[in-house]
């Protein structure tokens, strides 16, 4: 199993509609790929930077995300999600690990 952290560093005071917008974009995924072989969980900080918001992905492998990626990203609902949010985000990055235990 792996689990896929994109972290989103937002720009100050923007953590509950950023949130809100994630959660948007979740029902979304749901839609855009029903058959989806893959967990979710949207987190936000609790201590280290302000303002951070993490979407964790749990898949088999990294070809599962590989093969659904094309369909979610290629939804005109998502595209347009995607660019709201983008609006509220100073930097990101992705974190990809192997799930031992």
């Amino acid at each position: 199993m792996i689990v896929i952290r994109n972290v989103f560093q937002l720009k100050f005071g923007k953590a509950r509609e950023a949130v809100a917008l994630m959660r948007e974009g979740l029902a979304i995924q749901k839609r855009a790929i029903p058959d989806v072989a893959f967990s979710t969980r949207v987190l936000t900080d609790v201590t280290g930077p302000f303002y951070t918001m993490v979407l964790e992905l749990t898949v088999a492998n990294l070809a599962t995300f590989e093969s659904y990626a094309p369909r979610l990203f290629g939804d005109k609902d998502w595209q347009a999600n995607y660019q709201k949010l983008g609006l509220l985000v100073e930097s990101g990055h992705r974190e990809i690990f192997t799930i031992v235990e």
